[in-house]
């Protein structure tokens, strides 16, 4: 294990463990999406709020670590060949995550590129239509009379959960039987999308019978709860 010291996101959030894989992030669908892999894989991790209200991720220290200044990132003192590795993208840290821990993440060549299909489908379209969604619902965007956006946003998310809940028919994962990043990563989303969005209504969520109930199945998973709840509030 080599030092993490010399990262000068440490001097704004000093580790305690600095032999633990270090987490910078909060509990929204893309952080929290590492926070569960984290749970789900048992890995040691010391995990470290990245607080917006104060504007955190535009401090020079965790630019240094992403500079897309977005949450997750992550610094792993015990990276490829022993060295320390910093990475961003909630998606290549899921995926780094896996093949670190050799876990939820299919061994079969096939069914491992069909996972990371999935994974892709929730990077390129869940996440952006479902956040486009929530801004033109909750946020700023209400404040606007033109609704043809957030009518545009609604459809699209409509769209992709109807593929979702075409694919879970006769599943008890997005991959069957067994449990793996895609699910990690679409799920927090969709929980997201009904709850604090508020716009289970606007997307007629009840239509969606396989969804919900993937959806419950996740949410009751003990490492699920967990990990929802970190980092926790200061």
């Amino acid at each position: 294990m080599n030092s993490i010291s010399s990262y000068p996101i440490t001097r704004k959030w000093p580790a305690l463990h600095p032999d633990r894989l270090q987490l910078y992030s909060l509990p929204t669908p893309n952080g929290v999406k590492v926070s569960i892999m984290l749970e789900e894989t048992g890995l040691p991790y010391e995990a470290h709020r990245v607080d917006f209200a104060t504007n955190d991720q535009l401090s020079p220290e965790f630019i240094s670590l992403n500079p897309n200044n977005k949450i997750p990132a992550i610094l792993d003192p015990n990276g490829p060949d022993g060295k320390p590795l910093a990475l961003f993208e909630s998606g290549a840290i899921l995926m780094y995550l896996a093949g670190k821990t050799g876990q939820l993440l299919p061994a079969d060549t096939a069914a491992r590129y069909e996972t990371l299909q999935w994974l892709m489908f929730q990077m390129g379209g869940i996440g952006p239509m479902f956040g486009q969604l929530g801004f033109f619902h909750k946020f700023a965007g209400k404040e606007y009379e033109d609704k043809r956006p957030r009518d545009r946003y609604v459809a699209e998310s409509s769209r992709l959960l109807g593929v979702l809940d075409a694919h879970l028919k006769g599943r008890r994962w997005i991959m069957g039987n067994e449990y793996t990043l895609a699910d990690i990563a679409i799920f927090p989303w969709v929980r997201n999308l009904i709850g604090f969005y508020e716009a289970s209504e606007l997307v007629n969520f009840k239509r969606f019978k396989q969804v919900k109930r993937v959806l419950d199945t996740f949410v009751a998973r003990p490492a699920v709860q967990r990990g929802l709840l970190i980092p926790a509030a200061s």
